[in-house]
C-alpha cells in the first residue's frame, strides 16, 4: 500500500488503496462471492480535518465502498479506514438500487440475445444471425407494474451488418426486453408491431463509409487539410506536483471519483502574494437525460447517467493529437470492477494550455499607440461514453481570473424506425425510415463556494429599466437590482435572458478596493427546462431539472443533485428538492451553489451518422474579487504587441474615430 507524503487527503485512491479497502472488508465482514463492489472511493476529509481542526493531525486515509449482494438483494454502505485496517462503519440500505455495473451491463446482453421470445421477435424483423444483435441495456426508470422491489434493466436491440457496422443505423422498433439482473433472466418481453429495419448504412469509420444508397463513398476523405502543430518549445506554464496543480496564478488540486468523475479541489488564485480561495470543491452532480418521445421504445428513456452507471467507470484512456493538442500531462483514473479489483484507465485526464485570442486592447488612435494581449487558458478535461453518446468534461481557467465549465456532446443519436411513408411526431427524420427521437440533457454542477474564504453569501442580480420621469427624463436609465437569497426557500432559481439575470457568490466579511464585498458572478449560458410536465417520470425523480440555481447550506453528506441512489427510484425522497425543504439559513455562511443547465437536442439531419459537437455550459467571473484588471500584467506575446513610449506616431497619421 502506497503511503506517506506524497498521498494528499483528497487524492483519489490509488490501486494499491484499492485493494487494501477491499481486502479489509473481505476478512472483516466474511462476505461471500454473491456480494459485488458497486464503487470504492475515497471518503473526503472534512474541511475541519483538512485545516487542522483536530489538533493539527494530518488526516488518516479512509475508503467509502458501496456493495450489493445479489442474494439478498441488499445495498450496503461500508467506511473503512486504512490507517487503522478497520471497517468503521457498515450500513444496510434498505428500499434503494445502486448503480448498474459493468458486468451487469454485458451480462443483461447475452442474457437477451439468448431468450427464445427476443429471438422470436427479431426473426419477424428478417434477422436470423443473432450475433449481429446490438444490445443497449438502458436504465429502466421506475415502473410499479415491473419493479416490485427488482433489479431491471431494459435492452434496446439495434442490427449490424458486420462487427463494425453502426448498429443504430437499423434500431429494432417496438420490441422491449426487461432483464432482472439479480436473476439473469429475461422477465419481460413486449412487441409493439414489426416496422421493417432502415434500409441505409450509417457508418462514419472511412473504410465503411457510403453514400445514399449504400453506394461505396468513392471521394475519400479531404486531401486539403495542411498539418497543424502546437508547440511551446519551452514547455507549458503549468507544473505539476502528484496532483496538485500550479498555472500562472492559480493553484488547485486535480481529483477524480468512480461515480463524478473529474474534479477539482482547493481551488485559489494568487493575488499580490497570497493565495485567495475561490472554491472549495467543484464536480458534476448529475446527469440526466429524458426522451420526449411517447412511443413504447422511447417512453421510458430518462435516464440518470452519473447515478445509474457512474461517470469515472466510463472515463475514455486519451489519445495524443486526437483529444488534445499541445504539451500535455495525463493523469489516470483507478477505478474497481465487481470483484474489487482495481482497474486502471489510463490517460484519463488531460491537462493542456491554449491560446484563447485576445484578452485586451486597445488603441490610442491620437498617438497610435496599440496595446495587445494574449488571453491562454488552462484545459482540465475527459471524456466519457455512455452508450451511444460521448461527453467531453472541460474546466477551463483563464489568466484573467475566470473560470468556465463546459459539456462536448458528441458520438451518436439513439434511434428509433418508421415505415415507410410516414414521418416521426417526436423527432427528425435523418435517413429513409430512420429518426432521431426529440431528448435534452440535463447537467447538474455542484460549486462548494469558498470565495476568500468559507463565510459567502449568494444574491439574484438582475437589471431593470426605470421609468420615464424626473431623473430619467430621456428615458433610458437602467439599474441592477439585488436581492439576497437569506434561506434555502430563496432558492430554486430560473435564468431570465430579458433582465440578463445572473448571481453572486460574495463574502461580506471582506471588501474590496470600491468598498463593496469580493465576490464571483455565475454567468449562465444557453439553457432551457425540462418540457415534461407534471406527473412524469422527469417531474418525480428529476426535481432539479425544473430550477436553475439552486443554494443550500453545506453538507458533506449532500452530494448529489438527485439523491444518492436513483436508479429505480420513485423521485421525492432525496435530491435538491428534498435539501432546500430543510429552509437552513445560507446568509454569511458556508454554503454550496448548485447550477442545472440543459442541451437541448432537436435532432437535425446532420446529427447523422454521428454527431458534430455541441457545447453548452457557464462562466464564473471575479466581481469585485481584484482591484482592476487581473490580466494587466500579461507580457506581450510579441515585441510589435506593446508600442514602446517616447516614440513617434507609426502609420500615416490619420485618425480613425
Amino acid at each position: 500500500m502506497e503511503t506517506g507524503p506524497t498521498i494528499h487527503p483528497l487524492d483519489p485512491l490509488s490501486t494499491d488503496e484499492i485493494t487494501t479497502a477491499v481486502s479489509i472488508i473481505r476478512k472483516v465482514r466474511g462476505i461471500t462471492d454473491s456480494t459485488r463492489f458497486v464503487s470504492v472511493s475515497a471518503l473526503e476529509p472534512s474541511k475541519a480535518e483538512l485545516a487542522g481542526g483536530h489538533a493539527g493531525a494530518v488526516p488518516g486515509r479512509t475508503a467509502f465502498a458501496v456493495l450489493y449482494d445479489r442474494a439478498t438483494s441488499q445495498t450496503v454502505e461500508a467506511i473503512v479506514s486504512l490507517t487503522r485496517a478497520s471497517v468503521e462503519s457498515w450500513r444496510e440500505i434498505e428500499g434503494v438500487q445502486p448503480g448498474i455495473m459493468l458486468e451487469e451491463f454485458f451480462a443483461a446482453e447475452d442474457v437477451t440475445r439468448a431468450d427464445p421470445r427476443w429471438q422470436e421477435a427479431v426473426r419477424k424483423r428478417g434477422v436470423t444471425d443473432f450475433s449481429l444483435a446490438m444490445l443497449d441495456p438502458w436504465a429502466t426508470g421506475y415502473s410499479t407494474e415491473t419493479d416490485a422491489g427488482r433489479r431491471l434493466v431494459r435492452p434496446l436491440t439495434f442490427i449490424r451488418s458486420g462487427p463494425d457496422d453502426n448498429g443504430y443505423a437499423r434500431p429494432v422498433e417496438g420490441l422491449l426486453v426487461v432483464v432482472d439482473l439479480d436473476r439473469m433472466t429475461v422477465v419481460d418481453v413486449q412487441d409493439h408491431g414489426v416496422v421493417p429495419l432502415p434500409p441505409q448504412a450509417g457508418n462514419y469509420m472511412p473504410e465503411l463509409m457510403t453514400l445514399p444508397g449504400n453506394r461505396p463513398a468513392h471521394t475519400g476523405l479531404r486531401d486539403d487539410v495542411r498539418p497543424l502543430e502546437i508547440t511551446q518549445p519551452k514547455g507549458p506554464s503549468f507544473t505539476v506536483d502528484a496532483r496538485e496543480v500550479r498555472w500562472q496564478k492559480w493553484r488547485l488540486r486535480v481529483g477524480f471519483s468512480p461515480r463524478e468523475g473529474l474534479v477539482l479541489h482547493t481551488v485559489g488564485y494568487e493575488d499580490r502574494g497570497r493565495l485567495r480561495s475561490v472554491i472549495h470543491r467543484a464536480s458534476m452532480s448529475e446527469m440526466y437525460i429524458p426522451y420526449g418521445d411517447p412511443a413504447p421504445t422511447h417512453r421510458f428513456k430518462n435516464v440518470f447517467d452519473e447515478g445509474e452507471y457512474g461517470i469515472g467507470f466510463l472515463l475514455n484512456p486519451l489519445e495524443r493529437g486526437c483529444d488534445c493538442l499541445g504539451e500535455i500531462f495525463y493523469f489516470d483514473a483507478v477505478v474497481n470492477d465487481a470483484d474489487g479489483n482495481p482497474v486502471t484507465i489510463p490517460n484519463a485526464i488531460c491537462l493542456h494550455e491554449e491560446d484563447f485570442g485576445v484578452s485586451w486592447k486597445h488603441t490610442d488612435f491620437r498617438t497610435e499607440k496599440t496595446e495587445v494581449r494574449r488571453s491562454r487558458r488552462l484545459v482540465i478535461s475527459c471524456y466519457a461514453t455512455v452508450g451511444n453518446y460521448e461527453y467531453g468534461f472541460f474546466w477551463y481557467l483563464y489568466n484573467d481570473g475566470g473560470i468556465e465549465f463546459e459539456v462536448k456532446l458528441t458520438g451518436v443519436i439513439s434511434t428509433g424506425a418508421v415505415a415507410d411513408g410516414q414521418r416521426p411526431g417526436h423527432g427528425t427524420l435523418v435517413a429513409p425510415n430512420l429518426y432521431g427521437p426529440h431528448h435534452q440533457h440535463f447537467f447538474n454542477v455542484r460549486l462548494d463556494m469558498a470565495v476568500d474564504g468559507h463565510r459567502n453569501s449568494v444574491y439574484e442580480v438582475d437589471s431593470e429599466p426605470l421609468p420615464m420621469g424626473p431623473g430619467n427624463e430621456t428615458g433610458n436609465a437602467w439599474q441592477t437590482r439585488k436581492t439576497l437569497l437569506a434561506r434555502e426557500s430563496d432558492s430554486g432559481r430560473l435564468i431570465d435572458p430579458f433582465k440578463a439575470r445572473y448571481w453572486t457568490i460574495v463574502n461580506p466579511e471582506v471588501v474590496g478596493e470600491t468598498g463593496e464585498p469580493v465576490g464571483y458572478k455565475l454567468l449562465p449560458g444557453e439553457n432551457t427546462v425540462p418540457m415534461a410536465g407534471e406527473g412524469s417520470q422527469t417531474w418525480n425523480r428529476a426535481g432539479f431539472a425544473y430550477k436553475h440555481l439552486w443554494v443550500t447550506a453545506h453538507d458533506d453528506s449532500q452530494r448529489y443533485a438527485a439523491g444518492d441512489y436513483p436508479n429505480q427510484n420513485k423521485g421525492g425522497t432525496d435530491g435538491l428538492p428534498v435539501y432546500v425543504a430543510a429552509d437552513r439559513p445560507i446568509e454569511n455562511t458556508d454554503v454550496v451553489v448548485w447550477y442545472t443547465f440543459c442541451a437541448h437536442h432537436v435532432v437535425r439531419p446532420e446529427d447523422w451518422p454521428v454527431m458534430p459537437t455541441s457545447r453548452v455550459g457557464f462562466h464564473l467571473k471575479p466581481v469585485g474579487f481584484f482591484d482592476g484588471n487581473p490580466a494587466l500584467d500579461l507580457p506581450p506575446s510579441l515585441p510589435a504587441c506593446h508600442s514602446v513610449l517616447g516614440g513617434e506616431p507609426g502609420g500615416n497619421g490619420q485618425v480613425h474615430p
